[in-house]
């Protein structure tokens, strides 16, 4: 799995795996105490989280462990029935998303509109930012304003140092530095701040295997299923939304079938190790991303450094001030926000502007899972209106006497009819140019639909020629494949949904 790597890859994807680690720790803790569990228990899934998906899921690069997504869900069912009923609630979370992942529903991601990315990149940002708050209280109280002036000129060194590094030197990742540097100053000038260990020890052993304590009944079942439900939808829609940012910063294609059977693998184990379970984290995905990490090392080496930290490091773990990984998080919250999309919001239509205020406001204020579910539908209603009837085609004979079709519109699945009718095979010449210069192939609907259109010119004795297609709908079209006319400069590049390439 790592034969591949060369040493600056490997060098590059451990020194960011070990920042990922230093930055998991006061969120794992954090997020337990959100669910009313001891911190080793958000520790502990945030290693088993990371580790088994790193190694199996479809998205390297992308870091996974105990999120506050699922934590406020977990709180109600630990406060009503008991961490035991948290614990099935875990292993039946997983198994549903290993049910998601095997019927391959995961191409579905493929269909959440750029309006709803942006919505949710933007409201898990001010998530990211507004949780460091918590930081600056004592038992609940804000601190005195000296605390608070430490703490503060600290975060703001932190900042600096994570900011303006790269341009000195990039042997080291930045945020790594930042936390080191702030650490050794804190400690040689003696300042009292507030520590990791303020939040909870982090001191323990391997983690044991345990069963869930609780009766096998189907009353228990009743109980813990609306639970899992919830965990799996919300773990489900924040993972792959995670894995289509990572997606296209780094211009590639993560697999997001795979990515939730490995999801689903890790949160049964999870389950069955005693702890909290977990999903993508898109914060710490991104401090991996942007230390340049793009391989699954760089998340076995942040779940080992996390054991590590727990089994031998905990003592000077927990003297890392916690104004450093402040820092780290307000520099990931300020790069993880969309500042552009403010910009566009004048620009771009009303219904896609409202769209990414409207994801942003209920993902700050109410759950991620809800806020993603009423973008998908409120664009896909607004999508379906103004382009199920917008595929046009305006044709011509070229010199050779070869007819060809300009298409414009979007093809997919509501506007498969629209564009069938446009063509008229028998009356056709004997070749046809398809051009879809204009044109986006949506869904595997459509796909059906050029190759139906294929078998028709076929059956009339006539060549048509494919023009301008994703390498996506060439590596999914059947019988019409060979009539792709394929130019590496000039065709587009999109994804598709379809299973096949999930």
């Amino acid at each position: 799995m790592f034969a591949k790597l060369s040493p600056t890859a490997a060098r590059t994807d451990v020194l960011s795996g070990l920042t990922v680690a230093l930055a998991l720790v006061p969120e794992a803790i954090a997020f337990a105490l959100i669910a009313h569990v001891s911190p080793l228990t958000g520790l502990y899934a945030a290693f088993f989280i990371c580790l088994i998906t790193a190694v199996f899921g479809g998205r390297p690069g992308m870091i996974s462990g105990a999120t506050g997504a699922l934590a406020v869900v977990m709180v109600s069912i630990v406060v009503q029935h008991g961490v035991e009923y948290l614990f099935a609630s875990v292993v039946l979370m997983g198994l549903l998303q290993l049910l998601f992942g095997l019927l391959k529903l995961g191409k579905f991601i493929r269909m959440v509109p750029h309006p709803v990315m942006l919505g949710f990149v933007n409201g898990l940002a001010i998530v990211i930012f507004l949780a460091q708050f918590g930081h600056f209280k004592l038992d609940g109280v804000w601190m005195g304003s000296q605390q608070l002036a430490i703490m503060g000129g600290l975060i703001a060194l932190t900042m600096a140092i994570i900011y303006l590094l790269p341009r000195v030197t990039t042997l080291i990742p930045s945020a790594l530095a930042a936390i080191l540097l702030v650490s050794g100053l804190v400690a040689l000038l003696g300042l009292e701040t507030k520590t990791v260990g303020d939040m909870g020890s982090i001191a323990g052993g391997l983690p044991a295997f345990h069963v869930p304590q609780v009766p096998l009944t189907l009353e228990t079942l009743y109980i813990v299923l609306p639970y899992a439900a919830i965990l799996a939808a919300i773990g489900l829609i924040e993972s792959l939304l995670t894995l289509n940012l990572v997606d296209e910063i780094t211009d590639t294609r993560g697999q997001p079938n795979r990515e939730s059977l490995a999801q689903g693998a890790a949160n049964v184990v999870a389950g069955f190790f005693a702890t909290m379970g977990g999903c993508a984290m898109i914060g710490q995905s991104m401090i991996n991303i942007n230390n340049g990490a793009r391989h699954r090392l760089s998340g076995v080496v942040a779940a080992v450094f996390l054991l590590g930290f727990i089994l031998f490091l905990a003592p000077w773990i927990e003297q890392i001030p916690l104004a450093a990984l402040v820092g780290l998080m307000f520099v990931v919250s300020q790069k993880t926000f969309a500042w552009g999309s403010l910009q566009t919001l004048r620009k771009i239509p009303r219904q896609d502007a409202l769209t990414v205020v409207g994801v942003t406001v209920i993902t700050v204020f109410t759950d991620l899972a809800v806020a993603v579910l009423c973008g998908v539908v409120f664009a896909a209603l607004v999508f379906a209106w103004q382009h199920a009837k917008r595929m046009t085609a305006r044709s011509h004979v070229d010199a050779q006497g070869w007819k060809v079709y300009e298409l414009d519109g979007t093809l997919f699945f509501a506007s498969c009819a629209s564009f069938a009718a446009l063509f008229d095979p028998k009356g056709d010449p004997q070749h046809v140019v398809l051009e879809f210069r204009h044109t986006r192939v949506a869904d595997q609907s459509a796909i059906e639909a050029i190759d139906a259109l294929a078998a028709r010119y076929q059956q009339e004795g006539k060549t048509l020629h494919l023009r301008h297609l994703s390498p996506d709908c060439l590596a999914l079209l059947g019988r019409a494949k060979d009539m792709v006319e394929v130019d590496s400069f000039a065709d587009p590049h999109y994804h598709i949904a379809d299973n096949r390439l999930g």
